[in-house]
């Protein structure tokens, strides 16, 4: 029988009790990681990882592209800029440029963010202030 490494339970248990909306925000931090790896790859000339850590973060962007609630408005404005995004992931991969992938960090940080207070704001709605109303 193998032990499992403590980190990797309480990842996998992170991921198996998170909501959807927590979902969203792990991919957002995940594609800031891939593209914060990928820069350094570039910065050391490891294009094998540079490409590899792109690949993932293209990825992200497609899944966040594809589980779009089509019903609501926004998703269609979200959608151009996941598909703009994923392009230009796929150009920064091609020519290693470090801008490129400065300009896409800055729009996933932003997305990340407001929807890190999204949550936020719904958990408040949800359990209230905590005081008696």
């Amino acid at each position: 029988m193998a032990i499992q490494n403590p980190y990797t339970a309480y990842q996998q248990n992170s991921i198996n009790t998170a909501t959807p909306g927590e979902l969203t925000l792990m991919l957002y931090n995940g594609c800031l990681k891939f593209i914060k790896l990928a820069n350094q790859a570039i910065h050391l000339g490891d294009m094998e990882s540079k490409n590899v850590n792109l690949i993932k973060a293209q990825n992200i962007i497609q899944e966040l592209n594809i589980t779009l609630n089509r019903d609501i408005e926004l998703s269609g404005s979200m959608g151009a800029m996941y598909e703009y995004i994923h392009r230009k992931l796929v150009e920064a991969n091609i020519q290693s440029d470090k801008d490129i992938l400065a300009e896409i960090e800055g729009y996933i940080t932003d997305f990340r963010d407001a929807w890190k207070q999204a949550i936020q704001i719904e958990r408040k709605d949800r359990h209230g202030s905590g005081g008696i109303v």
